[in-house]
């Protein structure tokens, strides 16, 4: 499996992964014409791809997806419950390219194994799993728990939201104390110390490559995130560089994992 991140934040986010028989997007949070173009950064024509795996209905997730599946003729695949978001901004996606599934389900040939996470909408996370290889993606959600971690664990590479960093929140000025308390809380996002708290029990479980992924602009930066992570999980006897890896996802195109 081949894997990169083509952006990551509130201001979109686009995943692409492919087999070799396979290609699709998690997500589409950018235009249609700028997807298009990320997707040439790595030889893909949109043509080729087989599938939109969406986790849920925020636009920051979703707005590319409804001119790129008319435009391409592409399916998108979505729990049914967030489907019943969906269905608003979703209005050009043809009834045949609108697929449902509640749980576990093959796509050529891969397993995917949505994974429910607790938002202030309806939200999965993802692994994909092939030939012993699996892959996970968790981003938007406000707390974990041992049904989630259970989940993805096995994975050799994990995208794991690190969205802010709780001082740097609560003292920012742009931000009402509502909103503050909103990302905050068990259905917001995962701060830097609540993923460190994750990352140490994937890595425990085999994990050995996190990617720090939905960083706030406001409330994080990649130093920081890094940084904090990394010290944080340096007192609990695990290194970075030594036990695991850590990247950090961003706006634009990240680094391509293959896993063999």
């Amino acid at each position: 499996m081949r894997i990169i991140n083509l952006a990551s934040g509130s201001k979109g986010n686009l995943t692409y992964l492919e087999t070799d028989n396979t290609k699709i997007l998690v997500d589409d949070g950018l235009s249609c014409q700028e997807t298009v173009n990320r997707l040439s950064l790595l030889g893909v024509n949109p043509d080729d791809i087989d599938a939109i795996m969406v986790t849920h209905e925020h636009t920051d997730h979703t707005k590319g997806i409804d001119v790129f599946s008319k435009k391409f003729n592409k399916p998108v695949f979505a729990h049914e419950d967030v489907w019943l978001g969906l269905d608003g901004q979703l209005k050009n996606v043809k009834q045949e390219n609108r697929k449902l599934f509640t749980g576990d389900f093959s796509f050529k040939e891969l397993i995917i194994r949505p994974v429910e996470v607790p938002h202030d909408v309806k939200c999965y996370g993802f692994s994909f799993e092939e030939n012993n290889k699996k892959i996970s993606i968790l981003t938007d959600l406000g707390h974990t728990n041992d049904k989630i971690l259970q989940s993805i664990s096995g994975s050799q590479l994990v995208y794991l939201e690190a969205n802010y960093d709780r001082q740097r929140l609560y003292n920012s000025l742009k931000y009402p104390l509502s909103l503050k308390r909103r990302i905050d809380g068990p259905n917001g996002h995962l701060s830097n110390l609540a993923s460190a708290n994750a990352i140490e029990r994937l890595v425990l479980s085999g994990t050995r490559q996190i990617v720090l992924s939905h960083l706030s602009e406001e409330n994080n930066s990649p130093e920081l995130a890094y940084q904090f992570i990394c010290n944080e999980l340096s007192k609990r006897g695990l290194n970075e560089g030594i036990d695991f890896k850590i990247d950090v996802a961003s706006p634009k195109p990240g680094v391509v994992f293959r896993l063999k």
